[in-house]
């Protein structure tokens, strides 16, 4: 890379050079809409799904079924979107949704069966992300991207905050409402990107293909495979571990602090706020004070930032010291994941990026769940606040460790670089079960497969 192209890819970028691209505009308003309806049709679901049955079982259930496709085939369903053009996925995707959320709002129909039809519509989600986030640097280059990546998970917890309230409020009038505006949104959304994104071929041409299972297992593969991606994702996922603990465990915590019902109410939404709130503005502060060298040297200090903000929950503190910890640990989530996601996207290969997403999703939810459900059976035998501290001081230990296996810049760098010529058209095939047998495809020779491995910043041989 010459001097000149460094010091573009390196400059600080503005949020109205990321704005400026009429592309990632039509993304980022679809997404929005879509993340605001989303968080209004659980709120309605929930109450739809209470009303009909009086179940409060039935209603969480209504709610964790969002869940389920990350958690039992999110790698596989993110890979179908390696097959076809990422635009194609993504007004697939909200066609779809729009006609099951439709059907809902328009049609009664019994509890069990509207459980299915959320279901079917959260198959759609996987696919869509994927093809949303494999998309993206192929619009913005440079830290323009890592500044888009930072917009979107800053909105996406705005988004969070505006659609459970805002659902909740319509809810209480007509749950069907809410669900006819979350299928509105869907309608708006595949209408921007049909017409506000441009046609690209698939990632994966159709002679590159082998079967759904060995794809995905290649997704798997290159991710932890790699070194440099491999570090990334242990960063990102013991992060989660910790970062999730004061919002899954709020009701319980503030049962502890507020004597009074309004009081463990006002308690509880303090604290589930407080994360959200620091992420938002951490997410807002780092990428446009920040440069972008800067940035990246920060991704370990936040990641360690973000546990041992939560070590002093060790001493019992009030409901607004539990708040300030959590918005702190949010702000460090925040300064830490637009970088590293920024990274982890760049030294991808294209071809593999919606696999690679598919499998950095579902391993955040299954960290998150992990996490919640451990410091929940823990805290049946043991205060909250000494559960919460003495996890989080594990969370340091385990980030400072993580860290140490952090590649160097020159080898991120490298990586970066590599993965940047695997732009199309040059599709990437998929990664052999052995290293050391060549690639063919249609009986033609398409090089060693060390070659697709050093592209990503892999030695000869892959580590184990």
């Amino acid at each position: 890379m010459s001097d000149e192209a460094r010091a573009t890819a390196e400059r600080q970028a503005t949020f109205s050079e990321v704005f400026s691209q009429p592309e990632y505009r039509a993304v980022y308003i679809a997404s929005a809409l879509s993340w605001v309806g989303d968080y209004v049709a659980k709120a309605a679901i929930t109450v739809l799904v209470y009303e009909q049955t009086q179940s409060v079982a039935m209603s969480a259930a209504a709610f964790a079924i969002s869940y389920l496709p990350w958690l039992l085939g999110g790698p596989l369903l993110a890979a179908v979107a390696e097959r076809y053009p990422y635009r194609t996925v993504m007004v697939s995707a909200d066609v779809v949704r729009l006609v099951l959320v439709g059907s809902i709002a328009l049609v009664e129909m019994p509890a069990p069966l509207l459980l299915v039809i959320i279901f079917l519509c959260t198959l759609a989600n996987p696919p869509s992300q994927a093809a949303r986030s494999a998309l993206l640097p192929m619009i913005l280059a440079g830290d323009r991207l890592v500044v888009g990546l930072s917009v979107n998970l800053t909105t996406g917890q705005a988004a969070q905050v505006t659609g459970y309230l805002a659902g909740a409020a319509i809810a209480a009038v007509s749950p069907r409402l809410a669900l006819a505006i979350d299928a509105g949104t869907y309608a708006a959304s595949a209408i921007l990107i049909r017409f506000g994104v441009r046609a690209r071929p698939p990632a994966m041409a159709a002679a590159h293909r082998s079967h759904l299972l060995r794809e995905t297992a290649d997704g798997f593969r290159i991710v932890f495979g790699t070194p440099v991606l491999r570090a990334i994702a242990v960063l990102v996922f013991a992060a989660m571990l910790f970062a999730i603990v004061p919002e899954g465990l709020a009701a319980a915590w503030a049962a502890t602090l507020g004597e009074t019902e309004t009081g463990r109410g006002f308690s509880q939404g303090l604290i589930m706020a407080a994360s959200p709130a620091g992420f938002i503005i951490g997410g807002l502060v780092t990428a446009r004070l920040l440069r972008p060298d800067l940035r990246r040297a920060m991704i370990r200090p936040f990641a360690v930032l973000a546990p041992l903000s939560l070590v002093p929950a060790i001493v019992g503190p009030s409901a607004l010291g539990i708040a300030v910890m959590a918005a702190i640990c949010g702000f460090a989530v925040a300064g830490m994941m637009p970088a590293a996601n920024g990274l982890f996207v760049q030294a991808l290969p294209h071809g593999y990026r919606a696999r690679a997403f598919g499998v950095m999703q579902s391993g955040t939810q299954i960290m998150q769940g992990a996490a919640v459900l451990a410091t929940g059976v823990l805290a049946e035998h043991n205060p909250i606040p000494r559960v919460v501290g003495l996890w989080s001081l594990a969370g340091v230990v385990l980030i400072l460790l993580a860290a140490t296996q952090w590649p160097t810049a020159d080898r991120f760098n490298a990586a970066v670089a590599a993965a940047a010529r695997s732009q199309p058209g040059a599709v990437q095939p998929p990664l052999p079960d052995d290293l050391d047998q060549p690639i063919r495809q249609n009986g033609a020779h398409q090089g060693d497969a060390r070659d697709v491995v050093e592209q990503v910043g892999l030695p000869g041989k892959m580590e184990r």
